[in-house]
């Protein structure tokens, strides 16, 4: 008997053993029992009906049990943040503005308005206060991570830069809002509100700018590495700084009542910055040059990095800054080691964000009722704040700006740029809402001034390139006059970083002898908005890596480009028709890879398409690795204003023989980047004529491949009149045209699924 009948053997037996010594336990068991037991037992379902109306009641029950409601708010909320960060991405605003407009729509505007029943159901008042402690706890760790993102070393170097553009976006709105408090408060206020906790509230929430929502508009720009992103990142930290110690202040006197009464507090409060960056700060900044990467960073010194951030957070609370203030200090004082922030921030931003922040954008919805909003005149003061924060934000930075000596289109960037508020404001006005400072009525206005100020940053930065375009365009063409001629300029798009060093040995075979110097550009996009920013010096060294290494060992000069972006094929088109690329050469992804892992992928999604969504007539274009190839050809071929070649890499090393598709006349282009190809590589090249019998330019057809391939040197014409498999089995490349690849996919789709590598070509 073998080893493995053995151990079933073994298995079996242990079961019947068991089995009847629990039965038999089992029934001498209820004949212990008592009267109630017995009684129950008789009430038990005799039939499967009765078994499943049981069950029916019991899963009911579950779901309305407080940790049943609290999972099914936190799937319903997740599931709509994401929605709406994924329709407003579409449409080129920040996931956050979605997110934050998701917590609306289930809040009483929206959902409690259209269906009260299912929003009662979803959100019963007693169960509130359970999200309300999440989304607390999920800003405590976004805070820390904002925190974490300021860099003090950088700001204190751009002080003397930023300092007047950052207190003065901050100075110019929070007087403003002073002004508007003293108009607001006899009418809007709580009457057992003091007048000066009530206006500083205003006033701050008017000055605030949201740090982490800046800097994700300035790296979806292309704007990090330059003096403008620069700039605007150095002003929003060192506002944020200035903004978040007022809000510190402003708590404390809120809390106390009277300034007297805020002195202790203020004073502790310095004691404690003091404390943080005078002593914790250079003890972690030693931590830090230590713990340096993920092999030294173990569980006991996340666990300590933790303690100090919840112990900052208790501190401040204690003190009356509220615990928010504490994370941001806490995460300000963390190691400056980029390698180490990095690390913490993988471990704390992605649950914040994720998870908690949905919960606060929900809970903060929940509050949001645009129904307080019912006279003209309230929707009147709507409107004076959202101008009074504009022009207060806007127009304070811009004339900073310019007074330090900044262009006119830069100080406009800067001002629309710090009038972005988003999340930051939303914190500050949950503060001041729980703190029973700030009114329904005016919480209202405020979130949607929040709203319109986040909304309106993208549009205008458009509408700000564009009345500079002209004169942009007049000094690009300069710029492009004075280049050198000769040069033949191509823009090489990957995704994966391994295929990057492919693409780049395609890119050098098919240019490289060509009559003009080639000039490789390597562009790689990060998809989505909310990258953190600490983290793309990583993906950028890591993505260029193998093909930086590639162009070394082929000794040619390759130049590297970074971007962050929501929308990636549109992006890819855009810079190579505003730059100039005479070629664009991109990878197709997975679509019709040979890796087993594509493989698999591929057919997962043509399965869930067939069984699933073809009965709901989904486009056949998301699911089918071919028609996926298809749609994304199309969307460059017919966005760019240069050729386009798409690579399908199919283990690509070398094109040492070369296959050429005619199907029709046009496809002759094909010829020129082949000898090209020859030339680089000794290729031999093979022409298969798919050309129908009835075609009336067939003899015209050829005739030009039987020149070619008299000229030409290594150059056959196949006999062969159809693809097969065994006939592409013997090529390790193909050069195929737009309009070919489309007839042969659908004509030859069998015997494409053992092509070569394929490179597929717009005239």
């Amino acid at each position: 008997m073998g080893k493995g009948s053995k151990s079933l053997v073994y298995y079996v037996a242990m079961l019947l053993v068991f089995g009847i010594f629990m039965y038999l336990i089992t029934k001498g068991g209820e004949a212990l029992e008592i009267k109630d037991a017995i009684t129950l037992s008789m009430d038990a379902p005799d039939n499967l009906a009765e078994g499943f109306e049981v069950f029916k009641n019991l899963l009911f029950l579950h779901i309305e049990s407080p940790i049943g409601i609290l999972l099914l708010q936190i799937i319903v909320i997740l599931l709509a943040c994401r929605l709406f960060g994924w329709l407003f991405a579409k449409i080129g605003q920040p996931t956050v503005i979605g997110e934050i407009v998701a917590g609306i729509v289930l809040g009483p505007s929206i959902l409690g308005n259209f269906l009260p029943d299912v929003s009662s159901y979803l959100f019963p008042i007693d169960s509130l206060k359970n999200i309300n402690i999440l989304s607390q706890f999920g800003l405590i760790l976004f805070m820390f991570a904002i925190g974490m993102e300021l860099n003090i070393t950088e700001v204190r170097q751009k002080l003397k830069e930023t300092i007047l553009i950052s207190h003065t976006s901050t100075i110019f709105p929070f007087f403003l809002g002073m002004l508007a408090a003293y108009f607001l408060y006899g009418q809007y206020a709580y009457e057992t509100t003091p007048f000066l906790s009530f206006a500083l509230f205003v006033s701050i929430s008017l000055s605030i700018t949201a740090f982490p929502v800046l800097a994700r508009i300035i790296q979806e720009k292309g704007l990090t590495k330059t003096h403008l992103g620069t700039l605007s990142l150095a002003s929003a930290a060192n506002g944020d700084i200035t903004a978040w110690c007022l809000l510190a202040v402003v708590i404390a006197i809120a809390q106390a009542g009277t300034m007297l009464s805020a002195v202790y507090n203020i004073t502790f409060s310095v004691f404690y910055i003091v404390l943080m960056m005078g002593i914790v700060r250079p003890f972690l900044q030693m931590i830090g040059h230590i713990y340096h990467n993920k092999e030294v960073v173990d569980k006991a010194l996340v666990a300590f990095m933790f303690l100090v951030l919840i112990t900052s957070s208790f501190l401040t609370e204690i003190l009356g800054l509220h615990a928010l203030f504490g994370a941001f200090i806490a995460g300000v004082v963390m190691p400056d080691n980029v390698k180490f922030r990095k690390i913490m921030t993988e471990k704390v931003e992605d649950v914040s964000l994720a998870l908690f922040l949905p919960l606060f954008f929900a809970s903060t919805g929940l509050r949001t009722e645009l129904g307080l909003l019912n006279t003209p005149e309230l929707w009147t003061m709507c409107g004076i704040f959202i101008v009074v924060a504009i022009i207060g934000k806007f127009g304070g930075t811009l004339v900073a700006a310019r007074f330090v000596g900044e262009t006119w289109k830069d100080s406009l960037y800067i001002g629309a740029l710090m009038n972005t508020r988003g999340l930051m404001e939303l914190v500050v006005l949950t503060i001041g809402y729980d703190m029973k400072i700030l009114t329904p009525p005016i919480f209202v206005m405020l979130v949607l001034m929040t709203l319109v100020t986040t909304f309106m940053t993208t549009p205008l930065l458009s509408f700000i390139n564009f009345c500079f375009r002209t004169h942009e365009k007049f000094m690009a063409h300069k710029v492009v006059e004075q280049t050198q001629p000769g040069v033949f300029k191509v823009l090489l798009s990957f995704g994966r970083a391994s295929n990057g060093q492919v693409m780049l040995d395609v890119a050098h075979q098919m240019f490289a002898h060509a009559k003009n110097k080639l000039e490789i550009t390597a562009l790689h996009l990060t998809v989505g908005s909310d990258v953190n920013p600490l983290h793309t010096d990583n993906f950028e060294e890591v993505s260029f890596g193998p093909i930086l290494y590639g162009a070394q060992k082929l000794n040619i000069p390759l130049r590297t480009r970074y971007e962050v972006s929501n929308n990636a094929g549109q992006d890819i088109c855009k810079i190579a028709n505003e730059e100039g690329f005479d070629f664009l050469l991109v990878g197709a992804g997975i679509s019709l890879s040979d890796l087993p892992n594509d493989q698999a992928v591929n057919r997962y999604r043509a399965f869930f398409y067939d069984k699933f969504l073809r009965h709901f007539r989904a486009p056949e274009s998301w699911f089918y690795p071919g028609e996926l190839l298809k749609d994304k050809t199309k969307m460059f071929i017919e966005q760019s204003l240069c050729p386009v070649g798409v690579f399908i890499n199919r283990s690509f090393v070398k094109a040492t023989h070369t296959l050429i598709l005619i199907h029709e006349e046009n496809d002759f282009f094909l010829l020129k980047y082949a000898e090209t190809l020859q030339r680089t590589t000794n290729s031999e090249l093979t022409i298969i004529d798919l050309t129908d019998i009835t075609y009336e330019a067939k003899e015209q057809v050829m005739q030009k491949i039987t020149t070619y391939v008299e000229l030409q040197h290594k150059a056959q014409l196949s006999s062969e009149k159809r693809l097969t498999q065994n006939l592409l089995s013997v090529y390790n490349f193909m050069l195929v045209s737009y309009q070919t690849w489309n007839w042969a996919s659908e004509i030859y789709k069998t015997a494409l699924q053992k092509m070569p590598s394929t490179l597929i070509l717009s005239k």
